[in-house]
């Protein structure tokens, strides 16, 4: 018997695991998506050892190829696919002056072009098993409103909402809805990576550098990842199913639309 089947990218840390845990505690089937291998295995047994079922999956995802052939291997291995999460992503701090080529390259690959290989990967995966599904993508709050010193990442989730909104119109008829969700400053290992860099470019800590970008937020407090993975539950729920090309944003109260 089919199970219902979510693949999460970046799932080996942060707010992709905790997305991985929830929706195993949802009682979804989870592919644990990561470049780091022993991450996601770390965090595919975690999930196996309280109940869920999980499969780790190495995956650069600026491969197209090895997007669509991963994504193939776990429907083929639990007989269905469901929702994908396009949660993985690159956030480096770049003032502008700093901005190279490659660099250039390497974020746009990985925080868009992925996008656009998972929604193809998935799209293909419920055209075979002949039912609509669910798409969720990583933007963030620094793709609402632009955040300095953040020209690559801003870009890159200005750049993700759109394709959700254009996927949304192009995918509806087939019953397949497209959403994104937007965190604010989550606690992180890429944020407090973000916050650093930030501070060291002013001549200031840590704690500074995170203070520039959680002094506004209504709520007084940093988003935990776990509360991020409880918007993408909603997401992936039939709770959303009239809900599409739609960005939830989760920060506490620093954007309000």
């Amino acid at each position: 018997m089919s199970r219902k089947v979510a693949f999460i990218t970046g799932g080996a840390q942060g707010i992709g695991a905790a997305i991985c845990h929830r929706l195993a505690k949802d009682g979804f089937v989870v592919a644990v998506a990561d470049m780091n291998e022993e991450g996601a295995v770390a965090v595919a047994k975690e999930i196996e050892e309280n109940g869920g079922e999980a499969v780790a999956v190495q995956l650069d995802v600026a491969n197209r190829e090895q997007f669509i052939e991963s994504v193939e291997a776990v429907a083929e291995k639990f007989g269905d696919f469901n929702v994908l999460v396009n949660n993985a992503g690159l956030g480096p701090t770049t003032p502008i002056e700093t901005i190279t080529p490659e660099m250039f390259d390497k974020v746009y690959h990985v925080n868009v072009a992925s996008i656009i290989w998972g929604t193809q990967a998935a799209y293909k995966m419920f055209k075979k098993f002949g039912h609509g599904g669910k798409i969720i993508n990583a933007t963030s709050q620094a793709g609402v409103v632009g955040n300095p010193h953040l020209a690559l990442y801003s870009g890159t989730k200005f750049a993700v909402r759109g394709i959700t909104q254009v996927t949304a119109r192009d995918l509806a008829p087939e019953g397949i809805t497209v959403n994104a969700f937007a965190p604010g400053i989550v606690k992180t290992p890429m944020m407090y990576d973000i916050a650093h860099q930030v501070g060291l470019e002013a001549g200031m800590d840590d704690e500074w550098g995170m203070e520039q970008f959680s002094k506004n937020i209504a709520l007084g407090e940093l988003t935990e990842a776990e509360e991020i993975a409880g918007g993408v539950s909603f997401l992936a729920s039939k709770d959303s199913n009239c809900m599409t090309g739609q960005t939830l944003i989760i920060d506490g109260g620093m954007q309000f639309h």
